[in-house]
C-alpha cells in the first residue's frame, strides 16, 4: 500500500464521469493556474544554406531571420492560456536584455508576471537554435548554443519565491512545478508549493525532468520513460518493465496519480483511483520537434483534473495535445478548436 497522502486535495475529482466520451476542449477554460519553474528565451536562427565550409564539415549559412519565443515554464503557462484559462508565473530573470525581452513576451501572451523576480546579476537563460531554411523543404536544426545559470539560487532569492507563491497559490486551482533542472525548484521552494496546496485546496503538479525525489506527495507526477529509468535506476524502461516501474514511482512518490510517457509507445498511468492503464499515442505520424511536448501535455492533464475529470480522462486530452504540437517546429500551443477537432477522432 502507499502511505496516505498528510492532506485532501479537495478539488482532484472523486469520482469518474458516467461516459468515456472525452469533453469538449471548452471545459478547460475558467481556471486558474500557477506555473512555478525556469523559464527561458527560446531564439531561432535561420539561415540559407550555401555551400559546406572549408573549415569543417557543415554548412555556411546566410542569415535570414530571428525569431524568439518563450520556452521552459513559461510554455506551459502558454497552453493554458491558450486553452482560455488563466496563468501566473513564479520565476527568476536576470537583470539583462534576455529578462526584459522575456517580460515582453509573457506580456503579450496575457500571462501574468507578476511573480516573475528580477536578480541582479543572474543570466536569463536563452536557448539559440540555429537553423537551415531551404524551401521548400523544413527547417533543419544543424546546431543549438544555450547561455545558461545553473548555480542555485541565494536564500534572500528563495524567500522572495516562497512569498511570491503565497501571495499567488491562494487563489489557484493547480500548480505546476516546471522544473528544467535550472536551479529555481529548490528543495525550500518546492516544500512550499506542497504546503500551500494543502492548505488552499490546489492540485499540486509535477513535470519532472530530474529531482524527482523532491516531488513526494504530488496531486498529479508526469515524467517520461527515460526520466522514469533514471530516476528508479533503470537503464530502460519498455514494455515488459512498465508496469514495475511506473508501480514504483507511485508508492516510492507517495502520488496520487502518475503519468509515463513514452513517445510513439504512448502512456502509463496509474493512481489512487486508477488501475494500471495503457493508453496508445494519439495517430502516431512524422515528428517534427518535440520541444515543448511534454509542456502542453501537462498543462492539458493538470487543466482536465482541475475541471474535475479524472486521470484517464485527462491523460487522454493530453495525450492528443501533445500529439498535435509535435507535428510543429518550437513551442508551439494547442488551441480549443484544434483540440476539439482532433477528440471526435480519438476513442477512450
Amino acid at each position: 500500500m502507499t502511505a496516505p497522502l498528510p492532506y485532501p486535495i479537495t478539488r482532484m475529482p472523486t469520482a469518474f464521469p458516467h461516459h468515456t466520451q472525452l469533453p469538449d476542449p471548452t471545459a478547460l477554460a475558467g481556471r486558474r493556474v500557477v506555473v512555478v519553474g525556469d523559464i527561458t528565451l527560446d531564439e531561432y536562427l535561420y539561415g540559407r544554406p550555401t555551400r559546406l565550409s572549408r573549415e569543417a564539415p557543415i554548412p555556411v549559412l546566410e542569415y535570414l531571420r530571428r525569431e524568439t519565443i518563450l520556452g521552459g515554464a513559461a510554455n506551459p503557462a502558454r497552453n493554458i492560456v491558450a486553452l482560455g484559462s488563466y496563468a501566473s508565473l513564479v520565476a527568476v530573470v536576470g537583470d539583462d536584455e534576455e529578462g526584459d525581452h522575456l517580460r515582453t513576451l509573457l506580456h503579450t501572451a496575457a500571462i501574468d508576471d507578476s511573480g516573475v523576480i528580477t536578480i541582479t546579476g543572474r543570466m536569463t537563460t536563452r536557448k539559440t537554435r540555429i537553423l537551415a531554411d531551404a524551401s521548400p523543404r523544413l527547417p533543419q536544426q544543424v546546431a543549438r548554443l544555450d547561455r545558461l545559470d545553473r548555480s542555485p539560487l541565494a536564500s534572500v532569492t528563495e524567500e522572495r519565491v516562497i512569498a511570491a507563491l503565497a501571495e499567488q497559490i491562494p487563489h489557484a486551482d493547480a500548480v505546476i512545478c516546471s522544473d528544467y533542472q535550472l536551479g529555481l525548484l529548490t528543495p525550500r521552494v518546492v516544500d512550499a508549493v506542497r504546503d500551500l496546496c494543502r492548505r488552499h485546496g490546489a492540485i499540486f503538479a509535477v513535470d519532472a525532468q530530474g529531482n524527482a525525489h523532491y516531488y513526494h506527495h504530488a496531486s498529479l507526477f508526469r515524467c517520461n520513460d527515460a526520466e522514469a529509468a533514471a530516476t528508479l535506476g533503470m537503464s530502460t524502461i519498455d514494455d515488459e518493465t512498465i508496469t514495475g516501474a511506473i508501480s514504483r514511482l507511485y508508492h516510492e512518490l507517495a502520488a496520487r496519480l502518475v503519468i509515463v510517457t513514452r513517445g510513439p509507445a504512448g502512456l502509463a498511468l496509474i493512481g489512487d483511483d486508477e488501475p494500471f492503464l495503457q493508453l496508445p499515442a494519439y495517430r502516431v505520424s512524422e515528428v517534427f520537434d518535440t520541444t515543448g511536448a511534454g509542456d502542453t501535455f501537462i498543462a492539458v492533464a493538470t487543466l482536465a483534473l482541475a475541471a474535475g475529470y479524472r486521470g484517464k480522462i485527462a491523460a487522454a486530452l493530453a495525450n492528443i495535445a501533445a500529439a498535435l504540437v509535435v507535428r510543429r517546429l518550437g513551442n508551439a500551443v494547442v488551441t480549443p478548436t484544434e483540440l476539439a477537432a482532433a477528440i471526435t477522432t480519438a476513442e477512450v
